[in-house]
């Protein structure tokens, strides 16, 4: 497969995985974000910026050109072995010529821990097919992939996936010049991400004209979100902290940018709780 052929479906996973937050170390404004254990009661719900019927489309661009089209949406509520969980969505579907690619990723985060419960990805990439389905275990502090013998432990007894990491990241306070180091991704090979919050700006895309907090993720991977790539992602500076925009630099290549082209907003669950530690939010 051709490093072309990976850009579109890489942007969608490492769009979720340069947001890897957690309740870990905060620097930059000298405090610590608190701490949740195992043994502390959750509250029925803990109130998050988005709900069901959420759904945004976005353009993608490279360069000047127009190669393809994603969504992000929470489609409803579940239960996965007895605990109500968000139905997560992103999908991702272009390319150039015959470099064509249709992803789905499909999230299960649990409405009062914000844990992640289930996690799908089946990617069609030309020629390449992959399909991965992981049940995770959050009071078991483990992992298990459905259909092999891979399994693993968690660092966290509050892990999350690609995707849902996209939605936690949006209950963080982003206050500009503050830096997240984080340890929550499902998978220990994934820890720690910074993510470095570093401004406000007001930009224009195809759905109308927003304030937004730009933060800068950085993992310690090569592609997408890497050191190298200066990636730069726009959330609405508002009570709902949608992903905007989203900018990075790719070798040979040059741009990637994704683009709000429709938005519709969800209902949340509450408004009211507490979180699942207790301080509120």
């Amino acid at each position: 497969m051709t490093y072309l052929e990976r850009i579109v479906p890489t942007l969608a996973a490492a769009l979720a995985l340069a947001l890897l937050p957690s309740l870990g170390t905060l620097r930059g404004a000298g405090t610590s974000l608190p701490a949740q254990s195992a043994g502390t009661p959750a509250s029925p719900i803990t109130p998050v910026p988005f709900g069901p019927g959420e759904e945004a489309k976005y353009q993608l661009k490279l360069g000047a050109f127009s190669v393809g089209e994603g969504r992000l949406a929470v489609t409803g509520v579940e239960a996965i072995r007895g605990q109500p969980s968000y139905q997560l969505e992103m999908d991702m579907e272009g390319g150039i010529a015959f470099a064509k690619v249709d992803d789905e990723f499909r999230s299960w985060m649990d409405t009062r821990t914000l844990a992640s419960r289930r996690f799908i990805r089946d990617v069609h990439e030309v020629n390449y097919k992959a399909y991965r389905h992981f049940e995770i275990h959050p009071e078991e502090k483990r992992w298990e992939r459905v259909g092999s013998q891979e399994t693993g432990r968690t660092l966290s007894s509050f892990p999350l996936d690609e995707l849902a990491f996209v939605y936690y990241v949006r209950t963080l306070p982003l206050r500009v010049g503050e830096t997240y180091e984080l340890n929550r991704y499902f998978k220990d090979d994934g820890n720690p991400v910074v993510v470095k919050v570093l401004r406000r700006e007001r930009k224009e895309v195809p759905a109308g004209t927003f304030n937004t907090i730009v933060v800068q993720p950085l993992i310690r991977t090569s592609g997408l979100f890497g050191e190298g790539g200066n990636a730069e992602i726009f959330f609405s500076d508002d009570e709902h902290r949608n992903v905007v925009y989203l900018r990075s630099e790719i070798p040979i290549v040059g741009s990637m940018t994704l683009h709000l082209t429709e938005l519709r907003q969800g209902t949340p669950l509450s408004s009211g709780a507490t979180t699942a530690d207790g301080s509120g939010r």
